[in-house]
């Protein structure tokens, strides 16, 4: 039998080595290569396993061709196997001679010629062990150091060469290689460290292996180049918009792109909220964009956005959409706890001093098979904020009920907080801060204050819960008050907190300062009054009087005629001649008594008149006792008049003509 004639198929060439055990049974395998012009010696063929447990012996070879319809046939000492491209898997039972020496070579036939390559020996017990190249190749940064991770191709660790560079200049050839031993961090992979790199920046890495226990190991192929982003350092910076709608809340997010550096191969980014499925299930999204809208409920939802490249993910950027806050919350009067929830599910945020986050929750569905034990967790004594949340077209929640609910309520455990009190001399201001509700134990109904003054009650008044300030009126001056302040719930009273004030006595009014603020004010109208003054003086100057000579009075020369005492005499009047006749009823003479008749202002006007008339006989009267005065004087000089009148005396002064 040739060898020509043996079977291709294995079990058909088990058969023909069995017939023919002089010969060594090689399979052929045609192959056609590229079209080229001449015949170029291949290269002398390279054996080894995989592994070292592998069961196929692999031969590799290469040639330089352009020519078609190229076969090789590979030889084993004196016999020849077809050979598929320029490498072949050949199976190890085919083989059986463990410690013969083999001389291998590749023969290359393209037309009518035909050339060989060099020949090598083999040793099937000492064969060589090149494994695969590293495939599916991780990083991650770790600060400066950059962490590789590929599958193993066996269970021990294996020797690793690492080159990379920086992807700015991709044509530049590999500057930097470095050789560490992996380690198996996972059953199937190896994992190895490159340090002192910067993580901002852009790298190229290749890989290849070796075995760290075969007798003669070999290289594996390098791995396809792989680009390592830089790495996502800070999280997104995510700005949030809200839109309330009926029973829920269409929220929108954005956020600013990752910097290029990081985002070169990439960058997605996952969202996870802790309730946007239906009913109450935790829902994500991965997105290429940067902004999301979504739909949530009015409860406390945390969103959380993490950006994720190739080399790793950024920190988790948390928005805490908080409840939509209620006006006037009330009080449960029934729940779904004990009864069928069908599409709806149940939330109860446990409330710390109004705080409702998301951590602090409990959730009930339909599906939840662990109702019991969940119900257990709910505390007694503690506020809860309960929520039904149902599910509308099965896609999002809506909310339709919520209220503030108490699995067992208590008393107060402490009294209200920071009581003050400032009194005057009739009344007092209280003020006071809330019972913190992690101590209220129950729903706050409201206050009750009380009032009183030498161990006696004096009153005791109902304050409504929601305030924090009242005043007390009509209080005795000087007089020492205790005031308690009680907060109620609907089990009981709490502790008290208490203060202790004395009103300030009355005071009398102090006249001194009446007078000071007396005086004051005059002496202010004074000051307001000359300004004005000073002022009206400026606006309307004063119009100026004819200037008027003082009068001298008259000072007679000889004190004898101011010390002379006054005498009455009786007047003669003579008749001259040369005077007109008088009437024949005339008296000749006149005589002055001394003394004046009483009568009206007529009677004084005829006097004086009668004086003027007499000027004469005054005039020459005084010239008789006074020789000395001439007539020149006597004009220049004024004449003073007596007149009297029921014992008054007139001094009338005239000018001198």
């Amino acid at each position: 039998m040739s060898l020509r004639d043996c079977p291709l198929h294995l079990m058909e060439t088990l058969k023909c080595w069995r017939s023919l055990r002089e010969y060594i049974v090689v399979f052929m395998f045609l192959i056609t290569v590229s079209k080229g012009s001449a015949c170029e010696a291949p290269s002398s063929p390279e054996c080894f396993k995989r592994t070292a447990d592998y069961s196929f012996y692999t031969c590799e070879w290469s040639m330089n061709t352009t020519e078609r319809n190229v076969t090789f046939w590979i030889y084993f000492n004196k016999t020849k196997c077809e050979s598929l491209e320029k490498t072949r898997d050949i199976i190890e039972e085919l083989l059986p001679i463990k410690n013969r020496a083999y001389h291998v070579w590749v023969e290359a036939r393209a037309g009518n010629s035909s050339c060989m390559s060099n020949r090598s020996s083999v040793v099937l017990r000492d064969i060589a062990v090149k494994y695969e190249a590293p495939q599916n190749i991780s990083m991650s940064w770790s600060k400066n150091n950059l962490n590789l991770t590929w599958i193993a191709a066996e269970m021990h660790p294996a020797f690793a060469e690492i080159r990379f560079r920086r992807n700015e200049h991709p044509t530049e050839s590999w500057g930097k290689l470095q050789r560490t031993t992996t380690t198996t961090r996972k059953p199937s992979m190896y994992h190895a460290i490159v340090g002192n790199l910067l993580k901002d920046s852009v790298y190229q890495v290749q890989i290849r292996h070796r075995s760290t226990r075969a007798r003669t190991p070999l290289w594996s192929d390098w791995s396809p180049v792989v680009t390592v982003p830089a790495a996502l350092e800070q999280k997104p910076e995510v700005t949030i918009m809200t839109r309330l709608l009926n029973g829920s809340r269409k929220v929108t997010l954005t956020w600013k792109s990752m910097p290029h550096a990081a985002a070169f191969t990439g960058v997605s980014y996952n969202l996870t909220d802790t309730m946007n499925g239906c009913p109450c299930k935790k829902k994500g999204h991965l997105i290429k964009t940067c902004e999301h809208t979504t739909t949530v409920s009015l409860s406390a939802v945390n969103i959380t956005v993490i950006a994720t490249n190739s080399a790793g993910r950024s920190p988790s950027a948390i928005i805490q959409v908080p409840a939509e806050p209620a006006a006037d919350l009330k009080i449960c009067d029934k729940t779904l706890l004990d009864g069928k929830l069908n599409k709806t599910c149940l939330e109860l945020y446990e409330l710390q001093d109004g705080d409702s986050r998301p951590e602090n929750v409990i959730t009930f569905t339909a599906k939840m098979k662990e109702k019991k034990q969940m119900k257990m967790k709910i505390k007694d004594y503690v506020r809860y904020l309960y929520f039904e949340h149902r599910c509308e077209g099965g896609r999002n929640p809506k909310t339709v009920k919520m209220c503030l609910f108490y699995q067992k309520e208590g008393v107060p455990r402490t009294e209200p907080q920071d009581f003050i009190a400032s009194s005057d001399t009739h009344s007092a201001d209280l003020s006071w801060k809330g019972i913190p509700s992690v101590d209220l134990q129950g729903f706050l109904t409201h206050y009750i204050l009380k009032v009183s003054s030498q161990e006696e009650l004096k009153e005791r008044r109902n304050i409504s819960a929601s305030l924090l300030k009242h005043r007390l009126e009509n209080l005795t001056p000087g007089t020492k008050y205790n005031i308690s302040l009680v907060g109620v719930t609907r089990v009981g009273e709490g502790p008290e907190a208490t203060v202790t004030i004395i009103t300030f006595p009355e005071k009398p009014v102090n006249v001194w300062w009446s007078l000071g603020l007396l005086f004051l004010f005059f002496l202010l109208t004074i000051m307001c009054t000359c300004i004005l003054k000073r002022i009206e003086n400026n606006i309307f100057p004063p119009v100026p009087t004819p200037v008027i000579p003082d009068l001298i009075p008259y000072q007679p020369k000889s004190q004898e005629f101011l010390e002379g005492k006054e005498e009455v005499h009786k007047l003669t009047l003579h008749k001259h001649p040369e005077d007109k006749s008088v009437p024949e009823d005339a008296e000749e003479t006149t005589v002055l008594t001394g003394e004046w008749d009483e009568g009206t202002d007529e009677d004084v006007d005829d006097g004086v008149d009668s004086r003027m008339s007499g000027g004469t006989s005054d005039e020459a009267l005084r010239s008789s006792r006074e020789g000395e005065m001439t007539d020149l004087e006597q004009v220049d000089n004024e004449i003073a008049i007596l007149i009297y009148r029921n014992g008054l005396v007139f001094d009338v002064k005239t000018d001198s003509p």
